[in-house]
C-alpha cells in the first residue's frame, strides 16, 4: 500500500502549483494550519541547499472532530501533510494516505473516517 495520493503537475512552479492545492484543499473544507518551507529551513539550519519543497499541514476541522471522538489520542497523528517538491519538468504533489497512516490503531470506527479524508484528499490532489 503507498502511503501518499500523488499527481504530477507538468510544466509549472511551485509557487502557482501552491496556490491551486490550498485553493483546492480549502474547497474540500480543508484549511491549511502550518506550512514549512523545507529548502530554506535545510538552509537556516544547517546549511544544506535542496530544491523547493514545502510542507502543508491541511486539517478538515469536522473531519478532525469526528476522528477525536473515535480515538481520542489520534490527534498525534494530526494535521494530513501535503507536501510539494520541484521535480524535473514541474511540480510533484503528495498528500498523506490517512488509511496507511491510521493501519497502527486498531479502530474500525477510525478507518472509516480515514477513508473518508483520503476521498477528499484524492479529490483535492485530483483538482490541484
Amino acid at each position: 500500500m503507498s502511503y501518499t495520493i500523488n499527481r504530477f503537475v507538468g510544466a509549472s512552479d511551485l509557487d502557482s502549483v501552491e496556490q491551486r492545492v490550498r485553493a483546492a484543499l480549502a474547497d474540500k473544507g480543508f484549511g491549511v494550519l502550518t506550512e514549512i518551507d523545507v529548502r530554506a529551513t535545510m538552509k537556516k539550519k544547517i546549511d544544506k541547499d535542496v530544491g523547493p519543497y514545502k510542507i502543508l499541514g491541511a486539517c478538515n476541522p469536522d473531519m478532525a472532530y469526528h476522528a477525536i471522538g473515535v480515538e481520542p489520542r489520534v490527534g498525534a497523528m494530526l494535521p494530513c501533510n501535503v507536501i510539494l517538491r520541484a521535480v524535473d519538468d514541474g511540480v510533484e504533489v503528495s498528500a498523506i494516505d490517512p488509511v496507511a497512516s491510521m493501519q497502527a490503531i486498531d479502530n474500525p470506527k477510525l478507518k472509516d473516517v480515514a477513508g473518508q479524508v483520503r476521498d477528499l484528499l484524492a479529490e483535492a490532489v485530483r483538482a490541484a
